[in-house]
């Protein structure tokens, strides 16, 4: 049975990735596209070792205007799921505000938010921010309004308070439903890093794309691209182990 798990945990990702590097590199040679339209694998392997010492400052600038909006995120979202939970007003005042906030072009929303803030961080972070927080807000509000009925009988029969019953029940309840959200949220927060990137930066793995395509050095935009995906996997099975950890019922349901 664990070398079951762990084949499908290990070996399966592994032959797929190296499934999907076989079909880029066959592509590429099928189709003879030159590499400044297409790099192979190998060269983009060889832009990485070559340029080592470039990518890991711009590497971290991504990283931190990730993590600090993703962060910010989860905060405003679970505050406004909470709200709109337990208030049926404030549901109906919020969530309207929340899915028009969600259907605006953020791309649009770049430049203005340059314009506000500048070429600093604020204008990465605050982008994160209007990416991930309406996921986060609708699987946790779900999952607050999922609290099994007789649990949350049972609660109130032993006269707790509200705290006490959110405390004990509803948010311990929820947070499989809350883990889905911050799943989704965090691979839209590295988007929404490189996008507020694209607008107004001057370090930074988007920043980067946008210089290459300037120069026409597609494997140095292919490299950051490889960058970009393998920071994305690795946050995601970040929060996949700490799901793990803190809801560890949530993979038998």
């Amino acid at each position: 049975m664990i070398g079951s798990r762990r084949f499908v945990s290990v070996i399966l990702p592994t032959l797929a990735l190296a499934a999907a590097i076989g079909i880029w590199w066959l592509a590429k040679w099928t189709f003879r596209w030159p590499s400044f339209v297409v790099p192979s694998p190998g060269e983009v392997a060889r832009e990485l070792w070559s340029r080592r010492s470039y990518f890991p400052s711009q590497f971290w600038t991504t990283l931190l205007e990730t993590l600090e909006g993703f962060g910010l995120s989860v905060v405003i979202g679970v505050a406004c799921a909470i709200a709109i939970a337990y208030s049926r007003t404030l549901e109906r005042s919020i969530y309207p505000l929340l899915v028009a906030l969600n259907a605006v072009p953020k791309l649009a929303l770049a430049p203005i938010l340059v314009l506000w803030m500048g070429f600093g961080a604020g204008p990465k972070v605050v982008m994160v921010i209007l990416i991930c927080v309406f996921p986060i807000v609708l699987s946790t509000a779900t999952g607050l309004k999922s609290t099994p009925a007789e649990l949350d009988e049972l609660i109130r029969s032993l006269s707790a308070s509200r705290f006490q019953t959110f405390r004990t029940v509803g948010f311990p309840a929820a947070l499989p439903q809350i883990f889905v959200g911050l799943k989704v949220g965090i691979s839209l927060a590295v988007i929404g890093a490189v996008i507020g990137e694209f607008v107004g930066a001057t370090k930074g793995l988007g920043y980067v794309i946008v210089a290459s395509g300037q120069n026409a050095d597609t494997t140095l935009a292919f490299a950051s691209i490889v960058i970009l995906a393998v920071l994305s996997v690795v946050l995601f099975y970040v929060l996949v182990a700490l799901e793990r950890l803190l809801v560890p019922w949530a993979e038998h349901q």
